[in-house]
C-alpha cells in the first residue's frame, strides 16, 4: 500500500486513533447504563463512535426506548469514563514514532477532534506530546462536526496548508467521511470498526497500525 503523494501536513483523529479510549468509552457506557436498568450492546455502541452527543442520544433513546432518561445517563457515563481514564488511558501503537518521522521530514501536524479541549489537554498532556502538534481543533472551534469537513478543514486552515495537500488519519466511518468532505487524503487506521463497503471508497488507504502509515509517509515522493 502507498500514498499517491507526500503529505503537506498530517492530521490526526485523537480518540481510537491516538489513545485506547474508544474501548475504555464503551466499557464505561455498558456499566452506566446498568445503573438504569439497560444494557448497552456493543451494535448499540458501534453506531455511536465518531458522533456528537445530540446525534448520541438520539440513537440511544431509540435503541433503549422513550424511558431511558439519556440526560441522567450522560454525566454518569462521563464518571465512569474519567474513572477509567485515570487508571487505564493508554497511548496506541506506533504515535511516537510517526511523530518522530513528521519530525524528521518537518512535517506539521494537528489534532481534529469531536472532544472538549479540556479532554484533549488532559490526553495529550499525560503523555507529553502536547508540544509536537502545531494546532488542536477541538469541539466548539468549528460550525459543525463529523462526518461534516469543518474539523479537518479549520485543522488544515491553522496550519496553512491546503486540504488536498493533507493527509488525515482516522479510525472512525464518520471521521473519514469527514476527511473525505474535506477533499483531504483518508486513511483509516481501524479501532473498534472495520471499513464498510460504503466507507472502503472514501478511504485512500486502509492501514494496520500507525507504524504501516509512517512507512507510507516515509517511502512516499
Amino acid at each position: 500500500m502507498s500514498l499517491p503523494r507526500r503529505p503537506a501536513a498530517v492530521i490526526f483523529d485523537m480518540d481510537g486513533l491516538l489513545f485506547n479510549t474508544e474501548t475504555l468509552s464503551f466499557e464505561s457506557a455498558v456499566t452506566a447504563a446498568a445503573h438504569f436498568g439497560h444494557t448497552v450492546e456493543w451494535d448499540l455502541f458501534k453506531t455511536l463512535i465518531g458522533r456528537q452527543w445530540p446525534d448520541i442520544r438520539t440513537r440511544l433513546v431509540a435503541a433503549l426506548g422513550e424511558t431511558f432518561d439519556a440526560d441522567a445517563f450522560r454525566p454518569i457515563w462521563i464518571s465512569h469514563y474519567e474513572a477509567l481514564l485515570e487508571i487505564r488511558l493508554a497511548i496506541k501503537p506506533g504515535v511516537v514514532e510517526i511523530l518522530d518521522l513528521l519530525d524528521r521530514l518537518a512535517i506539521p501536524r494537528a489534532i481534529a477532534t469531536s472532544s472538549p479541549r479540556r479532554a484533549v489537554d488532559y490526553k495529550i498532556g499525560t503523555f507529553d506530546i502536547t508540544h509536537r502538534f502545531h494546532a488542536v481543533v477541538a469541539q466548539g472551534d468549528y460550525a459543525k462536526g463529523k462526518p461534516e469537513p469543518d474539523p479537518f478543514l479549520t485543522a488544515a486552515e491553522r496550519l496553512g496548508v491546503d486540504p488536498a495537500a493533507c493527509l488525515a488519519l482516522e479510525d472512525s466511518h464518520n471521521g473519514i467521511r469527514s476527511a473525505h468532505a474535506a477533499g483531504m487524503m483518508a486513511v483509516m487506521v481501524p479501532d473498534l470498526l472495520d471499513p464498510t463497503d460504503e466507507i472502503r471508497p472514501f478511504c485512500t488507504v486502509v492501514a494496520h497500525d500507525l507504524h504501516e502509515v509512517a512507512l507510507m509517509i516515509e517511502k512516499s515522493a
